[in-house]
């Protein structure tokens, strides 16, 4: 039965008539005030949000009477990593403050991003139903990477502002080179170039190559050190620091 009604919430949600009326867009506002009061460089003040737990919960709910289909391409997009990594923060919020580690929130027979708890157009999906369900096989996109946040500190930031439709593209866009940037998450020395582990893990949405994308996104002295280098290096994957993106 479960089966049953995991695949009818999944067709529900990436339905898209093509005569429906667009929505507008989706109003972020309280997520927006609640990053903007407890998200700094990335980092998260968990403390705060489960101070401000019920304004929270209040926003998952609006999310959870949003109808998908009726959101443009672009704020479908925005609406769905809002969602990922809203429920993420709540789910760190069910065990706080004990709580080191996202992979603390899971058991030996599920992990944290299969539990169900994910409430979408009146559906129940868990983290990874949602993100490799519907956020990389809908919308095709590898910078989606630099957007979704898995409350570890290996993980890209998590920025504080909501993503919106009409300026998606360039927060996908600076989110992507700010992480591939930062002197933290690469290491280059020829003919070594260590990168994060999401490039090995998620391989098959970077088609072009994961040397490719980095020159096509880097800036500055590593993006001339790329281009000279050209194919004489060797990708090797950097460890990934699971614990808890709290400041």
């Amino acid at each position: 039965m479960r089966r049953l009604a995991l695949a009818a919430a999944l067709a529900l949600l990436l339905s898209w008539p093509a005569q429906a009326a667009a929505q507008a867009e989706v109003d972020h506002g309280l997520y927006a005030a609640l990053l903007a009061r407890h998200v700094e460089h990335g980092l998260v003040d968990y403390e705060g949000f489960k101070r401000e737990e019920a304004l929270l919960d209040r926003y998952l709910e609006d999310l959870s009477r949003v109808d998908p289909a009726r959101l443009s391409r672009q704020e479908q997009f925005a609406f769905y990593i809002n969602a990922y990594n809203a429920w993420t923060i709540k789910l760190v919020l069910t065990r706080w403050p004990r709580v080191s580690s996202i992979k603390d929130l899971g058991s030996w027979f599920r992990s944290p991003w299969k539990i169900p708890l994910v409430r979408l157009a009146g559906g129940l999906l868990t983290l990874d139903e949602l993100e490799h369900g519907i956020l990389r096989p809908r919308f095709g996109d590898p910078r989606v990477h630099f957007a979704v946040n898995c409350a570890s500190r290996g993980c890209p930031p998590l920025p504080a502002e909501p993503f919106r439709g009409r300026t998606l593209e360039a927060q996908l866009d600076r989110l992507t080179a700010d992480f591939l940037n930062d002197p933290a998450r690469y290491r280059l020395e020829e003919p070594d170039f260590w990168v994060s582990s999401l490039f090995r893990w998620f391989a098959e949405d970077f088609p072009e190559g994961t040397l490719a994308f980095y020159r096509r996104h880097a800036r500055g002295e590593l993006r001339e050190r790329l281009l000279a280098a050209g194919d004489r290096l060797r990708l090797r994957y950097l460890d990934w620091d699971w614990s808890l993106n709290a400041r």
